[in-house]
């Protein structure tokens, strides 16, 4: 009976030390806020600095400006479910408009995956930024598929990140939602505008999915400074109303 029970302990605690290096080094497998809409995305590379980067396109600073994407957080949680991030959407998680991230655009289209050596991102680094981005995966992501196409350094770009979330001001009427609500996305852009003075109507596109309030993008030159943008603000939600699920 020793002997099974020794070997329990010992299968449980390989089971336990695997589980622990997958989340604490990999980084999660299902990330949140892939572009397009807060769906569920493989990243196959997880947190490895060994990735092969030989099939990736050069690096995009030749971009023209930058597209800060917030995301408000509920929708994300409340559309994704079961499978929703659990550092982002467990109970007592108060988020409501999150960095979903911060993109490299071209007048038209824009660049993504460019090769970079510094894959990985350190623990500290994602601890920096979590309280704007509350998901490591999704912190991972962005850096692989946005940031290494700035031509910034890892430290340079998360901190034009946050520079940039911090340049917007968040309309009162959004900062504590506490109660479902549909809205419609053209009265949430002109909040955006009326509280973010310089913030033209051209500039920025609140985008929905499945009926959910998804992101605000907000266009910004290089230097920060709100612009236009035709292409970002021609994605914009074509809905008369989109719903909010409240702050958790």
């Amino acid at each position: 009976m020793q002997g099974r029970s020794f070997l329990t302990l010992a299968v449980l605690a390989a089971i336990a030390w695997f589980l622990y290096s997958l989340l604490n080094n990999d980084g999660p497998r299902s990330l949140p806020g892939a572009d397009g809409g807060n769906s569920s995305l493989q990243d196959s590379g997880a947190n490895s600095s060994l990735a092969n980067n030989e099939s990736k396109p050069k690096d995009g600073r030749d971009f023209d400006f930058y597209v800060l994407s917030l995301s408000w957080s509920p929708s994300y949680c409340a559309s994704e479910g079961s499978r929703a991030d659990r550092q982002q959407c467990s109970s007592g998680r108060p988020y409501s408009f999150i960095v979903h991230g911060l993109w490299p655009q071209y007048e038209k289209g824009y660049p993504q995956d460019c090769a970079i050596d510094d894959r990985y991102v350190p623990r500290q680094m994602i601890s920096s930024v979590r309280d704007i981005m509350p998901s490591t995966g999704l912190i991972i992501h962005e850096w692989r598929r946005h940031g290494s196409c700035t031509g910034l350094s890892q430290s340079d770009y998360f901190s034009t990140l946050r520079r940039a979330y911090e340049t917007v001001s968040i309309p009162a009427s959004f900062r504590n939602v506490q109660v479902s609500r549909d809205i419609d996305p053209v009265l949430v852009e002109k909040a955006f505008v009326t509280a973010n003075p310089g913030l033209p109507a051209g500039g920025i596109a609140v985008t929905c999915e499945g009926g959910y309030l998804q992101d605000v993008r907000i266009c910004m030159t290089k230097d920060l400074q709100f612009r236009n943008c035709g292409e970002v603000d021609a994605d914009a939600c074509r809905r008369r109303s989109a719903t909010m699920p409240p702050v958790r």
